[in-house]
């Protein structure tokens, strides 16, 4: 009996140890455990800060050539990563009838052009009349005052000058009107010329050709582009910034700019211009960085980063950027007290490089903040403070 019972209380003594191992295990590794945690001090430091942004390589001037009227390709001169200069011809359109019509132009101009010669010359031949009437006239009322001639010779001769000096009136209206057609002609003459001239396509400005986007007989439109330019000393870095994190981001800030195709090098560059729209979708805001020094073989569209360097702030409130958290919609940190575990939302400012951000309020210096931790926390969370934790 003695021995029954020796054995069920060994089987008990056992499974009280088993129990009690469970228990310990659940309390120190299971879901009761204590959270491991790192934890830092708020502490005021010299912040060097700095944006980080993505950008895209683009032209500042860039140049679609194509006819002003819809037409057939005739030629193309130029390929794509050709270098052109100002004035250069790169296409031509056919001219179809335009030849024919500007011949037609010019023979009106010229057909104006001797109408108003033959108009000058009546109205010199009606002014010439219009004279020797006047003189008959007097001569003829002279002698008529004297008795010498009737009344109804002088009223002839009177009557003569009246029909010279109207004639000498409707010449000047037959002038006035040949030389307006003659300006009409004239100007249709030289819109013919300009849309001849029109046909030949140049280069606007220096550059190198990026599109070639018609072929020698096919049919364009107005305004449809036939080759594509862009000026190479105009190229910029179109950036993207967080606008949570875009404070302090104004003109002229240098940059530093590393391109896709070359990670090794670092150029330098500006901020040339701040778009005035963001992107309500991504949240990012837009700026323009310009080279100092153009590179001579990017090309457009490459990605690339850069680094904005900010005014350097001195003995500010910082925190590792690593603490922050969002918990019921707001940005803060948790801090841990006595009491426990206290979640505090702050007001941050710039990040610097070293991977600290500037506090303006919600904490002070000293205060003890969570940094890292094992898993998600909450206000009823136990937590055990590590120096470190893995994968931190």
């Amino acid at each position: 009996m003695s021995r029954f019972l020796n054995r069920r209380l060994a089987f008990i003594a056992v499974g009280l140890a088993l129990v009690a191992t469970f228990a310990w295990v659940v309390v120190r590794s299971g879901p009761l455990a204590p959270v491991r945690v790192t934890v830092t001090q708020v502490a005021r430091a010299d912040l060097a800060p700095q944006l980080f942004g993505i950008g895209v390589v683009e032209a500042r001037r860039s140049y679609l050539v194509g006819p002003t009227t819809a037409g057939r390709v005739r030629s193309v001169s130029a390929d794509v990563g050709e270098t052109v200069r100002a004035g250069q011809l790169l296409a031509e359109m056919d001219p179809v009838d335009l030849d024919q019509r500007l011949s037609a132009a010019a023979a009106a101009a010229a057909r104006a052009k001797s109408a108003v010669n033959t108009a000058a010359a009546q109205l010199a031949d009606s002014v010439a009349r219009r004279e020797v009437a006047a003189a008959n006239a007097r001569r003829y009322d002279d002698l008529g005052k004297r008795g010498f001639v009737s009344s109804a010779v002088t009223e002839g001769k009177t009557q003569e000058m009246t029909s010279a000096a109207a004639q000498v009136t409707a010449t000047e209206a037959t002038l006035a009107a040949a030389r307006q057609d003659m300006a009409r002609f004239n100007a249709e003459r030289e819109g013919a010329q300009q849309s001849r001239a029109n046909l030949r396509l140049l280069a606007p400005a220096d550059g190198v050709v990026t599109a070639r986007d018609a072929e020698p007989g096919s049919t364009v439109v107005a305004g449809q582009p036939v080759l594509r330019l862009v000026a190479k000393d105009s190229l910029w870095v179109k950036l993207r910034l967080d606008q949570h994190r875009s404070a302090g981001l104004k003109v002229g800030l240098p940059a530093e700019i590393v391109l896709r195709s070359r990670p090794g090098e670092v150029f330098a560059g500006i901020v040339a211009r701040i778009e005035l729209l963001s992107d309500s979708v991504t949240e990012e805001r837009i700026a323009q960085l310009s080279f100092e020094t153009p590179p001579t073989d990017v090309s457009v569209g490459e990605m690339s980063e850069a680094t904005l360097r900010l005014p350097g702030i001195k003995q500010a409130l910082v925190l590792p950027n690593a603490a922050l958290r969002q918990h019921g919609g707001k940005t803060g940190v948790w801090m841990q007290s006595a009491e426990g575990l206290t979640f505090v939302a702050v007001k941050t400012g710039v990040s610097g490089a070293d991977g600290r951000v500037q506090i303006f309020d919600g904490l002070k210096e000293g205060d003890a903040v969570i940094v890292h931790s094992e898993r998600d926390l909450g206000e009823h969370s136990r937590v055990k403070v590590a120096s470190a934790l893995a994968g931190s």
